[in-house]
Order: C-alpha cells, then sequence, then structure tokens
C-alpha cells in the first residue's frame, strides 16, 4: 500500500533568523540534483505558501509560478528570490513551504489487444464454436511503458512556535515527497509469475534510478547542508529501507 514519505532535518543550535537560509541551502540540493540541471525551470520554485499557527489556518502568502516561456524574463521563481519575498514578514509561530520539481520514472500500463486471424481450416465451424471463440478472440496484457514524468516536492521549515513546536517531531525543514510509490510501485506485476524477462529488467532498472535519486539528495543535504541528525520515514512507520530491500530482492 502506497504511503507518504517524509525527510526531517535538524540544525545544530538552530536559531529561527537562520530558517531563510536553512532553507535555501537545501533547495540548492534539490535543484542540483534534480537530474536536469541544465533547464532553467528545475532551479525554480513552482510555488510558496506561509501558513500561521497551524496547518488548519488559512494562507497569509500564497504564489504560484509559471515556469516556462513565458516567464524567462522574470527572475521572482529563482530560489534565493522566492525564499526572501516569502519569508519577508515570518514569525515564529508561521511555516512555509517551496514546491519544487523533479523527473522520476514512472510506468505507463498500456492495454494491447491481439486478435488472431482464423486459418482455413477453421472457418468451416459450427455456430457454438464461433461464439466459443468470440468470448476469447483478444487476448488483453498490461505492457508498462516508463517514461520519466515531473513530481512535485514540498520542503518546509518552521518557526519555532508553530504547531505547539512541532519541530520537535518535523524537523526544523521536512522534505514531503508525496506517496513512496516511484521507489516502491507495489502495483506493477513483477513476481515470480512475471514472465517477461525484458520488461522485468527494465523494471528494476528504473525503480533504481528513482532510488538513486532519492539517496543522492539525501545524502547531499548531510553532506552540504550542516545538519546535525536527518530522518528518512513514513507515515505508517513502516521502515523505508526494508520496503525498498523487499521490492529489489522480487525484481532479482
Amino acid at each position: 500500500m502506497a504511503d507518504q514519505l517524509y525527510l526531517s532535518l535538524w540544525f545544530p543550535n538552530f536559531r529561527f533568523e537562520a530558517l531563510p537560509t536553512a532553507l535555501t541551502s537545501v533547495l540548492r540540493q534539490f535543484a542540483l540534483v534534480s537530474g536536469s540541471a541544465e533547464k532553467s525551470e528545475t532551479k525554480r520554485v513552482t510555488a510558496a505558501t506561509v501558513y500561521p499557527i497551524n496547518f488548519t489556518e488559512s494562507p497569509t502568502y500564497q504564489r504560484l509560478y509559471v515556469n516556462d516561456d513565458r516567464s524567462q524574463d522574470t527572475s521572482d521563481s529563482i530560489i534565493e528570490n522566492a525564499v526572501a519575498e516569502a519569508t519577508e514578514n515570518l514569525h515564529s509561530d508561521m511555516a512555509v513551504e517551496f514546491e519544487m520539481r523533479w523527473n522520476l520514472w514512472s510506468p505507463e500500463l498500456e492495454s494491447i489487444s491481439t486478435r488472431r486471424s482464423p486459418s482455413n481450416e477453421e472457418l468451416d465451424v459450427d455456430l457454438d464454436s464461433l461464439e466459443s471463440d468470440a468470448s476469447q478472440e483478444s487476448d488483453v496484457h498490461l505492457d508498462p511503458l516508463w517514461k520519466l514524468r515531473p513530481a512535485s516536492v514540498r520542503i518546509l521549515g518552521f518557526g519555532p512556535d508553530f504547531d505547539d513546536a512541532g519541530f520537535e517531531q518535523n524537523g526544523h525543514i521536512r522534505v514531503d515527497f508525496g506517496l513512496d510509490t516511484p521507489w516502491v510501485f507495489d502495483e506493477l506485476p513483477l513476481d515470480d509469475d512475471f514472465e517477461d524477462a525484458d520488461l522485468k529488467a527494465l523494471a528494476q532498472k528504473r525503480i533504481q534510478q528513482n532510488i538513486e535519486m532519492l539517496l543522492a539528495f539525501t545524502l547531499s543535504v548531510e553532506k552540504h547542508c550542516g545538519i546535525s541528525s536527518r530522518l528518512l520515514w513514513t507515515e505508517s512507520g513502516e521502515p523505508l529501507a526494508e520496503k525498498l530491500i523487499a521490492r529489489l530482492q522480487r525484481l532479482n
């Protein structure tokens, strides 16, 4: 079953005034490992939101950025500028959220119908045989086709008084990856009964590439952002490492 995936980050001797700088650092690392650094949109923020008190309150600030050919003349969505604008009036009882995107491999399940043409011998059959053949004339199977697709990631910074000091459990900064589907793909038929070796090998490669992206970002943050501790966790509490190992074992 799909599960929400998070990365919580804590900083040593952290002060609220340092939150914008810490957020900028984490966002930069995400842009560097996003997989398409040569494209300007991968270095840009797609949305920014500020929440007061807790997540049940209406945002006090929200901005959506258009990162396509129409926005080449504006620098507002560049990481440093987006963080500066969103945190300009930030208070200790607020949380600020930035959304960015990266490209992950995703399967596209397409139904392919194959119909057999009857031979000359099969044409001379009775009506009952024709009705029986008609019920089985279509053999439908699923063919996983993998494509790189944009996926949103939310990076949140918490003020010390937001949600009753929720940063103690969530981290000073929390990265919300969304569902863990891109790293486990439980719905794919890749068990021992899956006979197509080529498609199985391709699925293994694509899932491993997604996992490498996740680990590259996590390790990059650990190396370059000055954190004191980190925790990669799921909403259900099920260890992600065990799910990844189990999934890859099924592919081998």
